[in-house]
């Protein structure tokens, strides 16, 4: 298999585990709001659930941690992709189908008849 498929795909599977971190530390955020909705409505002192915010707040560190280091990830990969040879466009990085179309001739069409 062509080596800038196999890169891609690894390229690909970077971004959806840095997406799936972004929307991890969004419903980290949202349960956080939540909660403390909850205790204003139901009218509870600060101190109840504080161990269970102090918590959330840890994982969500945790997370923003784990993002950054995936992001960090980037500056390794780019430099295995130059060592095997591949290279990027300037518009960013090259999709499968736009390798493959560049690997396609193109063929005008035109009206008959």
């Amino acid at each position: 298999m062509d080596k800038v498929f196999v890169a891609q795909r690894v390229a690909n599977k970077l971004f959806a585990t840095e997406d799936k971190l972004d929307a991890a530390l969004a419903e980290a955020a949202e349960l956080m709001s939540e909660m403390i909705a909850a205790r204003n409505e139901l009218n509870f002192s600060r101190s109840v659930g504080d161990e269970a915010v102090t918590k959330l707040l840890d994982a969500m560190k945790a997370m923003g941690e784990a993002r950054s280091t995936m992001v960090a990830m980037h500056a390794d990969l780019y430099e295995a992709k130059l060592r095997l040879g591949i290279r990027t466009k300037m518009g960013g990085e090259i999709t499968i189908t736009q390798a493959r179309a560049e690997q396609e001739p193109t063929v005008a069409v035109r009206e008959v008849g």
